[in-house]
């Protein structure tokens, strides 16, 4: 069985050759699909000889499907642009591939890089994420702009040795920005399914996110870091729900 690379990217040079480096010895081919990047993804892609495609965006779920679709082989490595696998997960990769059977779908862990800190807690590890799968037995879903990997019910889901590596947030400004970005299309989604909000649902949500990072999930073991993503977590989920609420208003 030959595997196929799929990524999905928009204006990710600071991260496209890192992860796609890290495909190069476990993939047949690699699928990077682009939603019209302004910066230097597109010649940074070409470089490592990749197909490299274009596509709308539509939403993170549907324009993984349509990598998905895309995608040549009968199975599928899916890896965000800011991801990289490790030597470990790699060698586990080689070491299964050739004897893939039809289908089956494998899991590994994640590990997070944030601000230049690797996160063992605060809910950020181990992360588990399904991204190895037989083609025609998995499809993207979830809510958008949380995807995951979804297989068929009946696959059993077997776990890899080694971590993907996601290089998530470089300086605190990437952080917030993602907040606003992410917390808009959460708001969006909630509301298209007639969730709705109130100051006192605000305040519990953010006490509760609070405490399950910084203590229920022992934040407080990274250090500065386990810190700074309780606090900015609790702003996340306070930005998410104030915007329903405006959507409400406005309608």
């Amino acid at each position: 069985m030959k595997i196929s690379g799929v990524i999905i990217t928009y204006n990710e040079a600071r991260n496209i050759g890192r992860c796609i480096a890290s495909l190069q010895d476990v993939c047949d081919e690699i699928l990077v699909l682009d939603s019209f990047s302004t910066d230097e993804t597109e010649a940074i892609c070409l470089q490592h000889d990749v197909r490299f495609e274009q596509n709308k965006f539509e939403g993170h779920i549907q324009q993984k499907n349509e990598a998905l679709n895309r995608a040549t082989h009968s199975w599928i490595l899916s890896l965000d642009a800011d991801e990289a696998l490790t030597p470990e997960l790699k060698q586990s990769i080689l070491q299964i591939k050739a004897n893939l059977p039809e289908r089956g779908a494998f899991s590994f862990n994640r590990l997070t890089n944030y601000c230049g800190t690797w996160i063992k807690h605060s809910g950020w590890y181990p992360d588990t994420k399904l991204r190895l799968a037989s083609k025609k037995d998995v499809q993207w879903g979830g809510v958008n702009p949380h995807d995951q990997l979804l297989p068929d019910p009946q696959l059993q889901v077997q776990h890899l040795f080694g971590d993907l590596l996601h290089f998530s947030y470089y300086t605190k400004e990437d952080h917030f920005k993602q907040i606003a970005y992410f917390s808009e299309i959460a708001a969006k989604e909630l509301y298209e399914r007639k969730v709705k909000s109130s100051v006192f649902k605000i305040a519990m949500k953010v006490s509760a996110q609070f405490i399950k990072t910084y203590l229920l999930k022992f934040g407080f073991l990274d250090g500065r870091a386990g810190w700074h993503i309780a606090i900015r977590s609790a702003y996340a989920t306070k930005l998410k729900y104030t915007l329903l609420r405006t959507h409400w208003k406005n309608a």
